[in-house]
């Protein structure tokens, strides 16, 4: 099973990209990686001290989180799957049944996360998000309020902070791996990685 990694910044459009290629191949499956969020106390006094731990790769629990791919990777049947609720912030568990038959079947890792586990990238298709900051603070802004609960002040902060964060970290991979930069709303970019990714399903 082919993974495809989407990543970028906050609002760069990952989750729509994610969604449109789901419906255009069916049977994929989607993993985002802040369903992986930590809940623990230990998280919860960092987040004290830290204003910024969500925006670190150490608030996810990584270890679980490849524990899932690696157990679709070796086609169990039941697999462990988190998710994150943010108002609460509360983490919870389900068990899924995957059919593994699917012609058009991905495995797609989204979030601004995705980039840094430890996973063999150099088998991955690899994408980055890409779009100006204002569009992105935009999403962001109506995102947090609406499922998030939160004031345009507080996501301001987050949000430049987390946008820097993700710039930073990105360098190494970017460096390191085959990556395809995109914005997502740009029609011609996204009909040629379409175009490209039906290619490889042939292959």
């Amino acid at each position: 099973m082919k993974t495809i990694i989407i990543t970028g910044p906050s609002g760069s459009g990952k989750s729509s990209l994610t969604n449109k290629l789901s419906k255009i191949f069916k049977n994929s499956i989607i993993i985002k990686t802040d369903s992986y969020y930590r809940d623990n106390l230990w998280i919860r006094i960092l987040s004290i001290f830290i204003f910024d731990i969500y925006d670190r790769p150490l608030s996810i629990k990584k270890n679980e989180l490849i524990c899932t791919l690696n157990s679709i990777y070796n086609k169990n049947k039941l697999i462990s799957f988190c998710h994150y609720d943010f108002e609460k912030k509360s983490s919870s568990k389900s068990y899924i049944r995957i059919n593994y038959k699917g012609d058009n079947q991905f495995l797609i890792l989204e979030g601004v996360f995705s980039h840094c586990l430890d996973i063999n990238y150099h088998n991955s298709i690899n994408i980055v998000c890409k779009e100006e900051k204002g569009k992105c603070f935009k999403r962001r802004l109506i995102r947090d309020q609406l499922e998030r609960g939160r004031k345009k002040r507080e996501v301001k902060k987050k949000f430049n902070k987390s946008w820097y964060l993700f710039y930073k970290n990105i360098k190494t991979f970017l460096y390191r791996h085959n990556v395809i930069i995109i914005n997502p709303s740009d029609k011609i970019s996204y009909k040629t990685l379409i175009n490209n990714l039906k290619r490889i399903k042939k292959n």
